[in-house]
């Protein structure tokens, strides 16, 4: 997990729902997160992260395999495979054919792409360590939560025959949403779809046995309203299966382990689009800010930001018709994300995309825009598009 502390309150606080509750031992656990909130500067409760409107701290207790720039998606496709990592706790996934592996993925998101601080995630790269584990029997059943906008497009391709079954905050053309605005620190307190599945956990324990991961699929999905949770991969064996055999069984809770229920009016109450939370919480700041020259310094940051959101739909559209040949024909694949069919060309033309012009982690709004480029991957050849993403990214 990296970013807004919605995405850390999430992971913080399923770390003790596994641990505290469910009582998973944490050997068994390889916990990845940034982790530059509880310390950060602009935290008023140094060393904490609450995960619910006047909630309990989720931050103390978390042991966190790696963080800062150990926390990237060469990294976790090693942690996920088995293989050697340098740094961190040096804790992997040696899991065989006898082993339920449960994953949740909190961060950013887009089509075909899940985002790390520094690097991202394609689907191509996914899809190939997801083929070699099956192939290798390095499980026996695998179960994804993931948490993140147009995540459905890493697993809508997802075999039924591979025993892994995807959760997804959202389908492959959306947003996920964020929730809990606390209105004092101007910060999301966590992600709704992440927030109704914990929570729906939390009101069943410790009956986790008589929840199947259909049922609590078919529930989660309808208490997220912003968004379409989705499920992909295997929908005969695992969505049977009681959600114990993934997330641990119940046990005595542990004294002070923190929940996070609300009321659906409380959580849902000025929800956004993930993709726009960094551009709103400089607004709120600005409009409190008392101070000369942080005023002034929010102003051009807000000014950039908003300019470079327009602008990158410039340099969109001239890829298009570059592309295409006419700007008629590149306004239709700019209307709806399409299902990825050429998954190495969606790769190609984003990684070179966020080298010459915008990285998502810092300019997240874009996601709601580069679709365009995945749409162009599915009718046209990878070294034409890329051609013209370096051609208009270079003079932007």
């Amino acid at each position: 997990s990296s970013g807004i502390n919605a995405e850390y309150g999430d992971v913080c606080h399923l770390y003790h729902l596994l641990t505290k509750k469910h009582g998973i031992p944490p050997q068994f656990i390889v916990n990845m997160q940034y982790n530059d909130i509880a310390y950060n500067n602009e935290n008023p409760n140094p060393g904490t992260i609450i995960n619910a409107l006047h909630g309990t701290d989720v931050y103390e207790g978390n042991m966190i395999d790696y963080m800062g720039e150990t926390v990237n998606s060469a990294n976790f496709l090693k942690i996920l495979t088995g293989k050697h990592v340098e740094g961190g706790s040096g804790k992997v996934i040696n899991s065989g054919s006898n082993d339920i592996v449960f994953v949740n993925f909190v961060d950013h998101g887009g089509p075909g792409i899940l985002g790390f601080p520094e690097t991202v995630l394609h689907v191509a790269d996914l899809t190939r360590a997801l083929g070699a584990m099956h192939e290798g029997r390095r499980y026996k059943q695998m179960l994804w939560y993931v948490e993140a906008c147009y995540s459905g497009s890493m697993f809508d391709a997802l075999s039924p025959d591979m025993n892994i079954t995807a959760h997804t905050a959202s389908n492959n053309d959306e947003s996920s949403y964020a929730c809990v605005l606390d209105e004092e620190m101007d910060v999301y307190l966590g992600d709704c779809w992440s927030l109704n599945w914990m929570n729906n956990t939390e009101q069943i324990f410790p009956n986790l046995e008589d929840e199947t991961v259909e049922e609590q699929y078919e529930i989660v999905k309808g208490m997220t309203l912003q968004s379409h949770a989705s499920i992909y991969g295997d929908l005969a064996v695992i969505y049977k299966e009681p959600i114990s055999i993934f997330m641990g069984h119940g046990s005595k809770v542990a004294a002070g382990t923190p929940t996070s229920t609300l009321k659906s009016d409380v959580m849902y109450k000025n929800a956004l689009q993930s993709q726009d939370v960094m551009l709103h919480y400089l607004r709120r700041k600005r409009s409190k800010s008392n101070d000369k020259e942080e005023s002034k310094e929010l102003d051009i940051q807000i000014r950039y930001h908003e300019q470079t959101e327009a602008k990158v739909q410039v340099i969109l559209d001239k890829i298009g018709v570059e592309v295409t040949g006419s700007a008629e024909l590149a306004e239709l694949f700019k209307q709806k994300s399409a299902h990825i069919q050429d998954a190495e060309c969606n790769k190609a033309v984003l990684s070179v995309f966020f080298e010459t012009c915008y990285k998502f982690q810092s300019h997240p709004y874009i996601t709601k825009y580069i679709f365009s480029l995945t749409n162009l991957c599915n009718s046209y050849k990878s070294e034409e598009v890329v051609r013209a993403v370096v051609r208009n990214c270079n003079f932007n």
